[in-house]
């Protein structure tokens, strides 16, 4: 989630936990009546989580409907943080080799990671 971003925390919990659950509630009142409803939730193994899947897909739907309005606003964007480790080099990247030997295995490395970072823009060729 959003470390150390607490409004942006409670934003994605509305979104993905309370909301499922508050449309599955309104639902089961305007269908069995707020007595049912309450008597219903005192029975079972977890009522939340049944009303959570329960209400998914209304949901899914209105978050949907609220990124078409803006993006980011029902579905929140949530921020990833990427760590590339390089492989450690032989030589220093400073100093180009004078031998042709030497510079076409730099070339062919080279090539070898442009490959790798070609194959992870495009996916699935």
């Amino acid at each position: 989630m959003a470390e150390g971003q607490p409004l942006d925390e409670l934003r994605l919990t509305l979104m993905q936990d309370v909301l499922p659950m508050g449309l599955a509630f309104v639902d089961r009142v305007r269908s069995e009546g707020p007595a049912r409803v309450v008597e219903s939730l005192s029975q079972g193994d977890d009522p939340l989580a049944d009303l959570r899947k329960e209400g998914e897909p209304a949901a899914r739907v209105l978050r949907e409907r609220l990124d078409q309005i803006s993006p980011g606003l029902g579905n929140p964007v949530m921020s990833v943080q990427v760590e590339v480790e390089e492989p450690a080099e032989p030589q220093s990247s400073s100093s180009l080799p004078d031998d042709p030997k030497e510079l076409q295995e730099v070339l062919d490395r080279i090539e070898t990671r442009l490959q790798r970072l070609d194959a992870l823009i495009t996916p699935g060729d």
